[in-house]
């Protein structure tokens, strides 16, 4: 079975031109809304239109910036729509058909590129905190208590103060002391 899915981003546009071309493409069911293609959790149509579909079903939009607006939201889809055991069409773009194998070839190629990507920018980020720390950036949440109030809590520790009585004092928890106190 085909399924449609229709989508426009403001609200002085229609679809009924995309719906009159997903019906002439055989599409049984339709599924339309006026939801910006920017919001990747507001679109409940194309939630509902994903979990109708069956294993062999093919959803069909008539141009793929209807469907996604980036690459990795484009494959995000196609995988949820792949885990269905179902196939994408977009009409104006036949490129992007993994009703056939050209089209399954193409977007493989495409999330490996998007693959290459991330693993890209990982690496580029792993080494501007390589070079921080090697400059003596600190990372993570800045210490409450300085070297001089943890050296002074351990001795009145030592004493017999209480770590509730603690905390009081330097106004922070108990967790924070009981830190202070296990971390050189």
């Amino acid at each position: 079975m085909k399924i449609g899915y229709a989508r426009v981003s403001a609200a002085d546009q229609d679809f009924d031109g995309q719906i009159e071309r997903l019906k002439a493409s055989g599409c049984e069911k339709i599924f339309a809304e006026n939801e910006s293609g920017k919001s990747t959790n507001g679109r409940h149509e194309l939630d509902r239109a994903i979990k109708a579909l069956k294993a062999s079903d093919t959803l069909v939009v008539v141009r793929l910036d209807r469907l996604a607006r980036s690459v990795r939201d484009l494959l995000r889809l196609l995988d949820d729509i792949k885990s269905a055991g179902a196939r994408f069409r977009a009409l104006d773009d036949p490129w992007c058909d993994t009703t056939t194998p050209q089209g399954e070839l193409i977007l493989t190629v495409m999330g490996g590129l998007a693959e290459f990507e991330r693993k890209l920018i990982r690496q580029r980020c792993e080494e501007g905190i390589q070079r921080a720390k090697a400059k003596g950036k600190q990372f993570g949440r800045p210490r409450v208590l300085d070297i001089g109030q943890r050296r002074r809590i351990a001795e009145r520790y030592a004493a017999g103060e209480t770590m509730a009585a603690l905390a009081d004092d330097y106004g922070c928890g108990e967790a924070t002391i009981w830190r202070a106190l296990s971390t050189p």
